[in-house]
């Protein structure tokens, strides 16, 4: 046996011992789902599944990638969970949209997930009890926000238990992959806004012809030789369809925030964010006003937007999001101050930064 042989020999054997103990986890998994049940508790606790990610990634000493384990655990906690009772998960479909990869890169594969047709029945299938999360987009770095993600808050009691932060690359595909064939171009019109600059240089006479989402777009590539697609790496895949060219968005630091949603407060972390939403007095320096016992108390504030409220004209809501939990007592004591001044205040939610 030359040397080669011998390490694969070791590998294998390292790799059935893996394969035990992900066996024995799982009984382990399965004895406490009974508990769980017998006590009528939750079987999801996304506290427990952050801490032992937090435990395992700084226990690594190498080489193995951190990156790497968390996303190999993410998926045995997916699996796990699935063994006990498979969340549901509605978000913003089709299947193979950005949406839906946030909400795989953030519950793993095993869930049990629910494409819906628009960002309300998002939150109406969390709302009536039929899916536990929902996964919604809020803004891009380059496109920015996403006004009807944040009216809905203003209609349903939900509340923002999550983040994901996902890295946004667009991928021109064909059946053929070659670009010679391409006449024309199906894609969603935020994908084309962002890739507008490598089109004009590399296909400036090709039609763009507008399509309901990237995924909608790779299914309508995948029916016709002579067009192409952009989308993502797993719309490719699911569709069958070849890589003109990957990465030809105009920013390489494009990136899209989902939300997760629930009806439930996810708890302190020590790395958190506030989230709320309110409207004042149409009165000059009002806003002012309002922000001055963020500033007092030296809270960061992150985010800060405006929308109509549908209620008045020129009327506002105002979406905020600072540092903390509503559990710290400088948060919920400068919210409560914030309150007397305003027409209405609402929470939307304290939850973990950029999807920890």
């Amino acid at each position: 046996m030359g040397e080669i042989e011998k390490l694969r020999s070791q590998i294998d054997a390292i790799d059935e011992e893996i394969l035990k103990l992900l066996n024995k986890r799982s009984q382990i998994v399965l004895d406490i789902a009974n508990i769980k049940r017998n006590n009528k508790s939750k079987f999801y606790s996304p506290e427990r599944e952050r801490q032992i990610l937090e435990r395992l990634t700084s226990l690594n000493k190498g080489p193995f990638p951190n990156d790497a384990v968390r996303s190999i655990y993410k998926e045995i906690l997916s699996a796990s969970l699935s063994l006990e009772e498979p969340l549901k998960i509605a978000y913003f479909g089709p299947v193979a949209t950005f949406t839906h990869l946030a909400a795989l890169r953030h519950f793993g594969s095993s869930a049990d997930f629910m494409p819906v047709e628009s960002i309300k029945n998002v939150f109406e299938a969390v709302d009536s009890g039929k899916a536990e999360f929902g996964v919604v987009p809020i803004e891009n770095s380059t496109e920015g926000v996403v006004s009807y993600t944040l009216d809905m808050f203003i209609d349903y009691e939900l509340k923002i238990t999550a983040e994901v932060m996902l890295e946004i690359s667009h991928n021109l595909i064909s059946l053929s992959g070659g670009k010679k064939d391409i006449k024309k171009i199906y894609s969603h019109p935020q994908p084309t806004a962002q890739c507008r600059g490598w089109l004009e240089r590399n296909l400036p006479n090709v039609e763009i012809v507008e399509a309901t989402s990237t995924a909608k777009a790779a299914e309508l590539a995948s029916k016709d030789s002579s067009s192409a697609a952009i989308a993502s790496e797993l719309a490719a895949k699911i569709y069958s369809l070849n890589f003109v060219e990957r990465s030809i968005e105009d920013n390489k630091h494009n990136y899209t925030r989902f939300l997760i949603i629930s009806k439930n407060i996810s708890p302190k972390t020590g790395k958190d964010k506030t989230s709320i939403m309110f409207s004042i007095k149409d009165k000059p320096g009002a806003l002012y006003d309002i922000l001055q016992p963020i500033k007092k108390a030296k809270i960061n504030l992150t985010k800060l937007e405006s929308r109509p409220s549908r209620r008045k004209a020129w009327e506002y809501i105002f979406f905020v999001d600072m540092d903390g939990h509503i559990e710290d007592k400088k948060v919920k004591k400068t919210i409560e101050n914030i309150k007397d001044g305003c027409l209405y205040l609402k929470f939307l939610g304290s939850y973990p930064h950029g999807g920890q």
